[in-house]
């Protein structure tokens, strides 16, 4: 592949996963809206109404899963996760650029995992019933794997930029 096919490649990998991160982003946003609502609800069926709703607490905490999964893994793909910068930024940029791919491959790595073991738990618990909410208890893992797809994929994307000796463009 030449340079002009690779950069273009780049340019629209990084096209597709910045709108990737944005709905992922739209989302995290939305499921915390939500998860604050069904809190108040829950507070004032508690102590106003004197009758707490049995399903908010759980709802909150399957809300919670998503929007802290989808905005971890936009987390990676704007490098807001833990890196090695301190000792990273001391290195000249051959060996800077080698700890950043080392980094991304790991991160790839924890994405994988997540995916794998991710999709074990979620169909092993596919059958189970959460009973408040009456949906089945694999959904509430759900996230674990798409999470992972997508960590996997924003690291490809900064190793494949780091590897071209570019920038991963902002979302």
């Amino acid at each position: 592949m030449d340079s002009t096919s690779g950069r273009v490649l780049l340019d629209r990998l990084a096209v597709g996963t910045a709108a990737l991160a944005r709905v992922c982003l739209w989302l995290s946003a939305l499921g915390l809206v939500v998860m604050t609502a069904v809190i108040g609800w829950q507070v004032w069926g508690r102590y106003v109404l004197n009758d707490t709703p049995h399903w908010s607490e759980r709802l909150s905490l399957f809300l919670m899963l998503y929007y802290v999964m989808f905005g971890a893994a936009v987390g990676v793909r704007e490098r807001f996760h833990l890196g090695l910068v301190f000792f990273k930024d001391g290195l000249p940029p051959g060996p800077r650029r080698a700890v950043d791919v080392a980094v991304n491959l790991c991160i790839g790595g924890f994405g994988l995992f997540m995916t794998v073991y991710g999709l074990q738990i979620t169909d092993s618990t596919w059958t189970h019933s959460i009973p408040s909410l009456g949906i089945p208890t694999g959904i509430s893992y759900l996230p674990f794997p798409i999470a992972g797809v997508l960590i996997i994929l924003f690291s490809l994307e900064h190793i494949l930029n780091d590897l071209a000796g570019r920038e991963t463009p902002e979302a």
